[in-house]
């Protein structure tokens, strides 16, 4: 999974012409060290996909112009469109995680 630091960066990603799935979390987060723990797998699964992550609290702001009102929470953008969010409460398991990717990637 590779972090995003910047919002120009952010920016530059989520304008993709292929979905590109990115990770809200932060440090402090126990749900998101939870999910660092199961995420391996599902990654190798969508390797097909680029992931990334972006800290909450690195950078400013983006969390709460994208309705990230939890974390982890694991977003898929295109062609700079959010197309879809799967909650903080709904990322605490990897069968909640891959049911998702499953329903909006196929």
């Amino acid at each position: 999974m590779k972090a995003i630091k910047t919002r120009e960066e952010f920016n530059e990603v989520i304008n993709s012409d292929k979905p590109v799935i990115v990770k809200f979390f932060a440090d402090w987060c126990p749900d998101c060290k939870r999910m660092d723990m199961f995420i391996g797998d599902i990654l190798e699964e969508y390797k097909q996909y680029e992931w990334y992550e972006v800290n909450s609290d690195e950078v400013e702001g983006l969390a709460q112009e994208h309705d990230v009102m939890g974390i982890p929470s694991l977003l898929i953008f295109q062609n700079g469109e959010k197309l879809a969010h799967q909650h903080s409460a709904y990322t605490k398991t990897p069968e909640e995680v891959t049911e998702f990717l499953q329903q909006q990637l196929g």
